[in-house]
């Protein structure tokens, strides 16, 4: 089959690599360049942490076994995959209260984790500074971190040697169906055709499926302070040791590599605005680092090298959406906030649905018709506290 994947972030990259690998002749088409969009501005945090309802807590499990399984070759490019684990605690007792039943929940469904203490918490991680007070730590050790670029760098090279070719830039505004496959219209009225399209476009994704007559409904990825925006903030590198995640109170941290580490204040993100993005050098870039001093020793004098407006890929409902739109079998979708922990997951199952006719159990619940055509969705609530992203 030719089929053509609309998007080059980790999900376009890993549906592209199971699709070439499994013998179709692939076309990404990339309307900036790879990794420009939501995937450049990812915690990218491996975890099926606070991932309700059940389905899509076992789906983003699923996830990460797929990454263990892909990094099981690590021969094939540096390595994208730290499963550092994660610590978290809570600052006050709402908090305490909230992070025991998150942690009661995931125990009762087999999810590695253990309560420690601060002196474990600083073998594990030995330039934290455990605030006064904070006795009980969430340790989830199957959890880790992954850098985007490493990450996408091993898809698609893969796809490359297998046959797949990029179109870039090339900005699809419509895809119809035809008689026999499917008509993909560029921006500058040049048109492409194809057996097949994958929708992997993130945050224009309900603008390119309403071209096809299926509209699904995304939340909407410009809104100042809503849920779909937040801040990341990209350090110089720093003397500090880290190879963990750390979800706290005041700040989340993960390695970047280089000695860079990426920060989050999840507060901050009220102010998070794609047409006016802080400066690197303004309160908010002051403010992670002052609380990034505060959490690890290593850090005094931490700089931002870029301070980003993240705007998130979100169906109108929260989870995932994975599955054909219409009944040819032609046009199929895959968005998600959780891009970064499902990627190849999500690849390979996409793959085996579209060659050779398989149901994805796992997908069952994420089909896209539930959001097709949605209106006055209610919001999403927005992430407030650690172990929320």
């Amino acid at each position: 089959m030719k089929i053509a994947v609309i998007g080059l972030g980790v999900l376009g990259a890993a549906t592209a690599r199971s699709l070439a690998l499994a013998g179709a002749e692939v076309t990404a088409f990339e309307r900036t360049g790879p990794l420009a969009g939501t995937s450049s501005t990812s915690f990218a945090w491996v975890n099926s942490h606070n991932k309700n309802p059940r389905p899509y807590h076992d789906l983003n499990v699923a996830g990460m076994a797929e990454h263990s399984a892909l990094a099981a070759d690590p021969g094939r490019c540096a390595p994208w995959l730290t499963l550092g684990g994660n610590l978290e605690w809570a600052g006050d007792p709402d908090g305490t209260e909230r992070l025991a039943a998150s942690v009661r929940e995931l125990e009762a469904r087999d999810y590695p984790v253990e309560w420690i203490g601060p002196s474990r918490a600083r073998e594990l991680v030995p330039d934290l500074r455990v605030p006064d007070g904070v006795l009980d730590i969430a340790h989830y050790p199957t959890e880790g971190h992954l850098i985007p670029a490493l990450l996408v760098a091993r898809l698609w090279g893969e796809a490359r040697e297998h046959g797949a070719s990029l179109r870039c830039p090339a900005e699809v505004v419509s895809v119809s169906e035809t008689a026999d496959g499917v008509r993909i219209v560029l921006a500058d009225g040049e048109t492409a055709s194809a057996d097949a399209v994958v929708f992997a476009a993130g945050r224009w994704t309900e603008g390119l499926t309403e071209t096809t007559g299926h509209r699904v409904a995304m939340a909407d990825p410009d809104v100042a302070g809503s849920a779909t925006v937040g801040l990341l903030g990209y350090t110089t590198p720093v003397p500090t040791r880290l190879d963990a995640v750390l979800t706290t109170p005041s700040l989340n941290v993960r390695p970047d590599g280089g000695g860079r580490l990426v920060v989050q204040g999840l507060d901050l993100d009220a102010d998070a605005d794609p047409a006016n993005p802080p400066a690197v050098d303004g309160f908010h870039a002051q403010e992670l680092c002052r609380r990034l001093d505060g959490l690890l020793a290593g850090t005094s004098g931490a700089a931002l090298e870029s301070i980003r407006v993240g705007q998130r890929s979100m169906p109108g409902d929260g989870l995932t959406v994975a599955g054909f739109l219409g009944d040819s079998g032609r046009i199929y979708v895959l968005a998600t906030h959780s891009g970064v922990t499902l990627g190849p997951l999500l690849g390979r199952l996409a793959a085996g649905e579209l060659l050779r006719g398989e149901t994805a159990s796992e997908l069952v619940s994420f089909r896209p018709g539930r959001l097709v055509g949605r209106e006055s969705l209610p919001p999403l609530e927005k992430a407030r506290f650690a172990g929320q992203q």
